[in-house]
């Protein structure tokens, strides 16, 4: 028999040749505004779901508005000093939420534009909540571990005066394009109604089709989750970016192969894959709701990060991609496509926590189903 050598150096150029570098075009590409950076803050869950808020203004009345994240911010974070206080320091108080807590908030007190309320307090040009969290928490602390255990009535207003100090107070009133408004008055301008928006998610530990309490470090609020067969979940997020809806999403963005930088976000077939799939389209793994189930329940699927879907992409080959828009900032040494990152379906599949949808997004058997 004869034998056939092949040297290195051709076996490199024949993988060179049959690698495949990432060639993205738009399927379809939902009106957002810019990509703008939450700077050093863990408040990722107010700029995405004021991203969504944004969109939505777009789609009932198309109006661009500069909403701002930090009123929500600002209007949050006593609701989670009050949870933290009451339950005796037993819970988690930190930057996180989700993004229900934005609707919530908005429920509350209302919607107000950036250029009212930037949350910057004339202080710096960018975020950075580093001290205001320590000096907050620290005053938590002090108020749990009260050696004459019994709380004074000014607590509340001592956490109000610090978060004054460092995002700013609350506007009641303000003008806004020759117009005054209340936060409440402007949120109705804006036409949106915190009760239209649901969130959905899918896992096999409790019924389909039912409301329960999603135990997650961030669910501080204990906000309700909607349970759906993960087929049915995924054709949720198609179903509302079909026509015209734009989705916000919770996810795990913990895996090395979820890449702001590459601006994708893959799972390889294989774990050999899993360094070239961010520069290289490689096999992806099919997702099962039971494997979903155990990377949940094994911790390597995790609350880490909340974005906003505004589209979908796709590569040469015609694997599709939902666009993500991050809150990352545009510099094009730390993030890649402007900001925005390319989840494959098989990611989205795994490693969505949930989304929050505008209810008239959903299909019509989920919606009856779901009895909304």
């Amino acid at each position: 028999m004869k034998k056939i050598f092949v040297s290195a150096a051709l076996l490199g150029l024949i993988f060179t040749a049959n690698a495949q570098k990432y060639e993205f075009q738009t399927v379809s590409d939902l009106e957002s505004l810019p990509v703008i950076s939450q700077g050093q803050t863990g408040t990722c869950w107010s700029f995405s779901t004021t991203s969504f808020l944004e969109s939505e203004i777009i789609r009932l009345t198309g109006k661009k508005i500069d909403l701002s994240e930090m009123y929500q911010v600002r209007n949050t974070y006593p609701k989670k000093a009050e949870n933290y206080v009451m339950r005796q320091g037993k819970s988690q108080f930190g930057e996180g939420g989700l993004a229900h807590d934005v609707i919530n908030s908005a429920a509350d007190y209302g919607l107000v534009p950036n250029s009212v309320y930037s949350g910057l307090n004339g202080m710096s040009e960018n975020h950075n909540h580093t001290e205001m969290v320590a000096v907050i928490e620290s005053m938590l602390k002090t108020y749990v571990d009260n050696p004459a255990k019994k709380l004074s009535t000014t607590w509340k207003k001592a956490i109000d005066a610090m978060l004054d100090v460092y995002i700013g107070k609350n506007p009641s009133e303000f003008t806004f394009e020759g117009k005054k408004y209340t936060p409440q008055s402007f949120m109705a301008m804006a036409k949106i109604n915190p009760k239209d928006y649901v969130t959905v998610t899918s896992f096999t530990h409790v019924p389909n089709y039912k409301s329960f309490i999603l135990n997650i470090p961030d669910n501080f609020s204990n906000g309700s989750f909607y349970n759906l067969p993960l087929n049915e979940f995924m054709a949720t997020i198609d179903n509302a970016l079909a026509n015209g809806y734009s989705v916000e999403l919770d996810c795990d963005v913990s895996e090395p192969t979820f890449s702001g930088k590459s601006g994708v976000a893959v799972i390889p077939a294989s774990d050999e894959d899993a360094k070239t799939i961010l520069t290289e389209i490689k096999p992806e793994k099919n997702i099962t709701p039971e494997f979903r189930q155990q990377e949940f329940e094994n911790l390597t699927t995790t609350d880490d990060h909340l974005m906003h879907i505004v589209g979908k992409m796709k590569d040469q080959k015609g694997n599709i991609y939902y666009k993500v828009k991050n809150s990352w900032g545009t510099d094009e040494k730390r993030v890649a496509n402007g900001g925005y990152v390319y989840m494959s379906v098989a990611y989205m599949k795994l490693k969505a926590i949930s989304v929050l949808v505008h209810k008239d997004a959903l299909q019509k058997n989920t919606a009856k189903n779901l009895g909304v």
